[in-house]
């Protein structure tokens, strides 16, 4: 069977609808079919309490029923969709590294970008599934479901605290193949896939890091540009920079050269280093005219320097023409010419 074909059997509806046909009552179905949003979104335990004029615990006691029900008719094998998409299931989370988001494997499952009904259908199914496990989305997990066998939510959870705890104490974003050799998980793809269920990792280029860290998470003009910079690893001028971007994988990245340019201006991260060429300060580059580079450069000489030296020391940090250096040398007051070609700072008068 090919995967189109695959794809063409998998019918999610016709499979709920044959689960919700065991539960007798109206008013149960309506409790599961709105707590899983399974024809619409999904519904708070007091929502539906208040539709159904009953109290926000007496919602949940009965979901738990309910719940526990189905599983024991799919253990059973009276539910045989359940059994059918089980192994389904199974079979691309093997695949996918033994866990996955809900949405990743709806979307894998179907061949194409799901919507939340789809989703819900599938999150659904697996908390019947005796050999799946869900894990419940909140602030630090997507909602995620993986293979039983491997571990139940609570073992998931810690393995994904752990991969976090590591990055984290790494201080800078690892590749996953650099995760796996810190960690005793058998193969990296498991490993990817228990980053990807966390909601304080992001990733760039197979580099993961934490969700606030711009290298892996850029979200405005400046953390991209960062990114980029530090990717190229040399200064760049503004209108590479730009091009850059806009042939990067960024979600947004249709960006103006000139909007480039006042966002390099603004922030302290990067450096003005020659005609429109930036670089990063924390290269050692710093902020200052041409002028003021010189200075710093007698300033750290025990003795006066030669023009010659003193324009190589200042190329170190500056990408400008000889020219302009010698310039400001012999035209500024607080150069001091002591020698033929030699220069030391002026003494400034005492206070």
């Amino acid at each position: 069977m090919t995967e189109t074909e695959q794809n063409q059997t998998i019918d999610l509806k016709s499979g709920v609808n044959e689960i919700l046909a065991i539960i007798d009552q109206e008013r149960e179905r309506e409790i599961i079919t709105r707590r899983f949003g399974l024809y619409d979104r999904r519904e708070t335990l007091e929502q539906i309490g208040e539709l159904l004029g009953i109290t926000r615990e007496r919602v949940r006691q009965l979901e738990k029923a309910i719940l526990i029900r189905l599983k024991i008719a799919s253990e059973e094998g009276k539910i045989t969709s359940i059994t059918n998409f089980e192994k389904l299931f199974t079979r691309q989370l093997s695949e996918m590294g033994r866990i996955a988001r809900v949405q990743d494997l709806t979307d894998r499952l179907l061949g194409r970008s799901t919507d939340a009904r789809e989703r819900s259908h599938v999150a659904f199914i697996a908390e019947l599934a005796a050999s799946l496990t869900v894990v419940n989305e909140n602030d630090d997990y997507f909602h995620s479901i993986g293979i039983a066998e491997y571990g139940d939510e609570k073992k998931i959870r810690a393995e994904v605290d752990e991969i976090v705890k590591t990055i984290k104490k790494h201080g800078e974003p690892l590749t996953i193949e650099q995760l796996h050799e810190q960690l005793h998980y058998e193969h990296p793809t498991y490993v990817r896939a228990l980053a990807s269920v966390s909601k304080l990792l992001a990733h760039l280029k197979d580099k993961w890091g934490l969700v606030r860290w711009p290298t892996v998470n850029p979200k405005n003009i400046r953390d991209k540009i960062y990114v980029i910079l530090a990717e190229e690893g040399k200064p760049m001028h503004f209108s590479e920079i730009a091009n850059s971007i806009k042939d990067s994988s960024f979600k947004r990245k249709d960006v103006t050269t000139q909007a480039i340019h006042n966002e390099l201006i603004k922030d302290k991260r990067f450096v003005l280093i020659g005609r429109g060429i930036y670089a990063l300060d924390s290269w050692g580059f710093s902020k200052g005219t041409v002028a003021d580079i010189i200075t710093d450069v007698l300033r750290n000489a025990t003795e006066p320097l030669h023009r010659d030296e003193i324009v190589k020391r200042v190329l170190k940090s500056r990408q400008v023409k000889e020219t302009t250096i010698l310039l400001n040398l012999q035209s500024k007051p607080q150069f001091r010419r002591v020698a033929k070609a030699t220069y030391t700072l002026e003494q400034q008068p005492a206070v």
